[in-house]
């Protein structure tokens, strides 16, 4: 999809549409393609904005959670966003609980897919190797039900990235940011309407951490996609935009009516 980066204060984004916000948060691998079928879909009824998080640009001392937090809010604040539905891929979902638990009174509802902040296996289970192309394909592929999802595209990308020490030392040290904070024991404090959507097949976040995120977060609504993995989004586009189409319906009217 052609959507224009637009660059303000610092800042570089996606922003398309006008209606009520989606603000969009990808992964530690993650990029704004991750997003495309949910720009193309909602952007005739919502705003769905999504920031670039500088997970491989942030100074090393600064380079964690709490570091990519601020950032949204300094975003969400150049912005001037307010009453937004969050929606987080992965480590993107673990940011969006980390702003809400921050932000309440800025969120009207939570979506998360392959969400850490309970557990997560790294990458399947290990820390990508520097210089073996071989290897990034073999660990990008292991996200998805499907191999063949894991593009060239895809898989160049994070070998790019992968082939930085200084980018592999703000993965790291965000990596373990993210294995400290676990949020089980805060979880009860979220209020708002929450979609959970996980892959029935994901590796990273399994099945179970979804039931977990269902059981602790009160209220919520958990649905599972067959032969697929870690990012519904991308690999069941039209499945994930049905259930999140359905629920954003249902939860927003709903409150513009009470």
């Amino acid at each position: 999809m052609n959507y224009r980066i637009r660059e303000e204060a610092g800042f570089r984004y996606v922003d398309e549409g006008q209606g009520d916000v989606l603000l969009l948060l990808h992964g530690l691998f993650g990029a704004l393609s991750n997003w495309d079928s949910v720009i193309s879909t909602f952007s005739d009824r919502y705003r769905v904005i999504i920031p670039l998080l500088p997970i491989y640009e942030m100074p090393i001392r600064q380079a964690s959670l709490e570091g990519l937090v601020a950032y949204i809010e300094k975003f969400v604040a150049q912005k001037d966003l307010h009453s937004m539905t969050l929606l987080g891929n992965s480590l993107g979902g673990h940011l969006a609980i980390l702003y809400t638990f921050k932000n309440p009174d800025q969120v009207r509802g939570l979506v998360l897919t392959g969400s850490s902040g309970l557990f997560e296996n790294g990458m399947g289970g290990s820390f990508p190797k520097r210089g073996s192309y071989d290897y990034i394909a073999e660990r990008v592929a292991y996200t998805f039900y499907d191999p063949k999802v894991a593009s060239k595209e895809l898989i160049d990308e994070v070998f790019e990235i992968t082939s930085s020490i200084p980018k592999c030392m703000s993965i790291v040290g965000i990596a373990k940011s993210a294995q400290r904070n676990n949020v089980a024991k805060d979880l009860h404090k979220i209020n708002v309407p929450t979609l959970l959507v996980w892959g029935l097949n994901d590796t990273i976040t399994p099945a179970e951490v979804g039931h977990e995120f269902n059981r602790l977060i009160a209220g919520s609504e958990l649905y599972f996609i067959d032969k697929c993995c870690h990012a519904p989004m991308m690999e069941c586009p039209d499945r994930f935009n049905e259930l999140l189409d359905s629920w954003l319906a249902r939860h927003l009217v709903s409150e513009l009516v009470e």
